[in-house]
């Protein structure tokens, strides 16, 4: 297993500190919930998401085709990314006048950030840029998304201050409204959302049910490939791992004899996980992946 474990070793143990933020920074977020496949970059690492994975200011998320994160904040925000997006978190943690600060870069895709009602008594200071928009977050229900031609952004609750690149800021305090800024173009008149529309946008970073996805309190596992040596595992491990799926190496004991797994672990429940092992059959390596529980 030394292989395994040195790899592990090497894809943790790079990160960085936001600079006015306490040590506690170092684990101020978590992954809730990941709907593959989807990946971190911390330094020069490269690694998939897994549910319960700590993030650290200078992460880099990226979603591919209809992934999903759910990402879990310190004082008790959500923040939901939809597919083939990219969010980098700037900074996060808590300052040492407990004040919880966070900055977002949402460079690709779509994006919610939602406050819960105890989070909202606390301090904070939360900057949510989404391409050439920078949002100041005052609100409680906020959802955007940059695209090749436009950023969006839409107040579904409370209030924020908006400010385009290149232009003054001003405050968007009418739920359920958004502003549309078209590449190259002035922004268009802040104005009331369809309800039709906000729907639709509201999908786009749900998790979906029957996608395979993996949550922090999940119980099932797909088993993708089994072997009684880690040679002969290993490159499934390494190929599913690049493509985005967290997989690792389990050992176990059938009649005195080792057995390797390559596995994935935390499914929300049989169907997600059965979903998930149907996806994969016949890639990556992977031939009639199990359930298990």
């Amino acid at each position: 297993m030394k292989r395994f474990v040195t790899l592990a070793a090497f894809a943790f143990a790079a990160g960085a500190q936001g600079a006015d933020l306490s040590a506690s920074a170092l684990s101020e977020g978590v992954v809730e919930a990941v709907q593959m496949p989807a990946w971190v970059e911390r330094g020069a690492a490269r690694m998939p998401v897994a549910p319960g994975m700590s993030l650290r200011a200078n992460d880099t998320l990226r979603t591919g085709p209809r992934a999903r994160l759910l990402l879990l904040l310190a004082e008790g925000s959500r923040v939901k990314l939809g597919e083939n997006g990219t969010l980098t978190l700037v900074a996060v943690g808590i300052r040492k006048d407990n004040i919880f600060v966070a900055a977002m870069n949402v460079l690709t895709g779509a994006f919610r950030f939602t406050t819960d009602v105890l989070a909202r008594a606390r301090g904070r200071e939360i900057d949510i840029k989404i391409a050439s928009v920078t949002a100041g977050i005052r609100g409680t229900d906020l959802w955007g998304k940059a695209t090749e031609d436009r950023d969006i952004v839409c107040l579904i609750e409370g209030k924020i201050e908006v400010q385009r690149e290149g232009e003054a800021a001003f405050q968007m305090a009418e739920p359920r409204s958004f502003y549309v800024a078209p590449r190259g173009a002035p922004a268009l008149p802040v104005q009331p959302v369809d309800p039709s529309d906000l729907t639709q946008w509201a999908a786009e970073t749900e998790i979906e049910p029957g996608k395979g996805a993996a949550r922090r309190d999940g119980k099932w596992n797909v088993i993708l490939a089994s072997g009684e040596s880690e040679n002969e595992v290993f490159a499934v491990y390494r190929e599913v791992r690049a493509a985005g799926y967290p997989a690792e190496i389990s050992l176990r004991r059938v009649e005195g004899q080792r057995i390797y797994d390559v596995r994935i672990t935390h499914l929300a429940n049989q169907e997600e996980a059965q979903a998930l092992a149907d996806g994969l059959d016949g890639q990556y390596g992977v031939a009639l992946p199990r359930v298990t529980q």
